[in-house]
Formats: C-alpha cells, sequence, structure tokens
C-alpha cells in the first residue's frame, strides 16, 4: 500500500533533518535487531515453557549463572547466539550516515555486533556482546565459535577456569565509561533518532532525557511511553523508515504501513 501522506510528510521531515545536520547520534534496542530475524530473548510461549523452568530474565541474571552456570549457558546458545544473522537495512543506513560524517555514534542495547559488521565505527555496546567472552581465572579472550562449539560450561584452554561472556547480565551494572560516553555524545546531539526500544529498560531508557535539542526522533512499531517527548515519532518498523530514506528515489516512494501513525510538533 502507498504510504498515507502524514508517513510522507514525516519521513520527509526526517529526511530534511539528517540532511541538514552533521551531528546525528542514534540509540538502538531490540526492535533493531528483530528485523535480522534476532528474535527479542524476553518472547516466550509454550515451546520456551516445555524447556526452561525459569523466565529469561531470571536466567538472564548474575546469580543464575554464578548458581546454575550449566543451565545459563544452555539457554544462551539456544536463545542468545545468531553467528549467521546479517545486518539489515537499518543498520546499513547507520554505517552509510557515519561514514558520510553525519552520524557521530551508535549507542545500541543489543549485544549482536549487526551494527560493527555494517561498517559502523563508533558503537557504544550498553549491554556488551556475545562476540567477546573472557576467562574468568586469566582474561584469556575467546571469540563466539568457540562457545558454540563448547558444550556444558566452557572451560578456559590454558588454566581452566569457566569463561563468561562479555555482556551485561541483570543485577550487574553498566559500564561507567560507556555510559558517560553515551551520555556526552546524547547533550552534545543534534538531532537524536531513537529506533527499536520501548524504552521501559533503565537505566539506559532515561538516557533520552540529557538531549537538549529540538529534533529527537522516535521510530517504532509500537507506541513508546517516551512518544509525548517527540519531536517526530513515527510508529513503524526501524529497517523500513530508514531503508525509504537511504534510497534516492522520491519519498513518496511505497512502504509498509504495518498500522504506522505519525505524530508531529
Amino acid at each position: 500500500m502507498a504510504a498515507n501522506e502524514s508517513n510522507m510528510a514525516a519521513i520527509e521531515t526526517l529526511k530534511k533533518w539528517i540532511d541538514e545536520s552533521d551531528n546525528i547520534v542514534f540509540f538502538g534496542g531490540a526492535g533493531v535487531s528483530t528485523e535480522s530475524n534476532i528474535p527479542d530473548f524476553r518472547s516466550t510461549d509454550g515451546l520456551y515453557n516445555q524447556q526452561y523452568a525459569y523466565p529469561p530474565e531470571t536466567i538472564l541474571s548474575h546469580t543464575f549463572y554464578r548458581r546454575n552456570t550449566k543451565e545459563f549457558y544452555r539457554f544462551y546458545r539456544n536463545k542468545m547466539l545468531y553467528p549467521d544473522a546479517k545486518p539489515n537495512r537499518a543498520h546499513k543506513k547507520l554505517a552509510e550516515l557515519e561514514a558520510e560524517g553525519k552520524l557521530k555514534a551508535v549507542i545500541t542495547q543489543n549485544i549482536d555486533g549487526l551494527h560493527q559488521k555494517a561498517g559502523s565505527k563508533e558503537v557504544l555496546e550498553l549491554h556488551g556482546s556475545v562476540l567477546r567472552n573472557y576467562c574468568e581465572g586469566c582474561g584469556k579472550f575467546y571469540g563466539v565459535d568457540y562457545i558454540l562449539k563448547t558444550e556444558g560450561v566452557p572451560k578456559c584452554e590454558d588454566c581452566g577456569a569457566v569463561i563468561k561472556p562479555d555482556v551485561v547480565l541483570y543485577e550487574e551494572g553498566l559500564n561507567g565509561v560507556t555510559m558517560s560516553k553515551a551520555v556526552d555524545y546524547i547533550r552534545k546531539a543534534d538531532v537524536l533518532i531513537v529506533g527499536g526500544t520501548s524504552l521501559t529498560v533503565y537505566p539506559a531508557a532515561g538516557f533520552i532525557d540529557y538531549y537538549r535539542g529540538n529534533k529527537l526522533v522516535l521510530i517504532n512499531k509500537d507506541e513508546t511511553a517516551m512518544d509525548y517527548k517527540a519531536d517526530l515519532c513515527i510508529h513503524g518498523k526501524i529497517g523500513e523508515v530508514l531503508g525509504v530514506i537511504s534510497t534516492e528515489t522520491d519519498i513518496s516512494t511505497d512502504i509498509e504501513e504495518d498500522d504506522k501513525t505519525v505524530k508531529t510538533d
């Protein structure tokens, strides 16, 4: 279906802001990765309940990791590792904007490394990355392939200690240096684009409060509790919206509506 008039106007406004700015910051969540067929780890169904006795938030907690490391890794390998996932239109557009000197940083809550795979250089990973794993004994680095090829609890080849993913588990704090850099980028941004996140997970969700500009863009498939703060709000898939902008064709190019609604201030 053809994009309706309000969608066209909102996307045209976003394109104008991007064209005019060389200080854009992107802050993204799980919705960016789901378009690369990486499901939100918090989603559960009947099959999940047959396989696991605990909810995802419990399994991915520091306490559970320490007390039941083997079960943690069973979930982790099955639900958190997608080595064959490819960057989608959102990842590629953001990398393109950075290469053009427009985008200063990508701040992500995702741990899949797809922004870097798409070519982005300045990526602040608030929750770490599954691509990095370290021995808790000697600190030796292990890639994701090593975790995938092992069974049970992965152990260091050198010292025999447990290998821990470099991801922030529930009950663990975010890296202070990464947080400080993220806040600094957001505070200085001309345009802040927030995409694929419901803005409900703190402290990351509170980052938008540091933004001082008047071009706050929220792009999410569903409404968020922060929509009222946005200067431009588009309810749609982040890849579809940025994908339209990435083309040189007329802005009225057909896009899937997927019950998109738009608010402009």
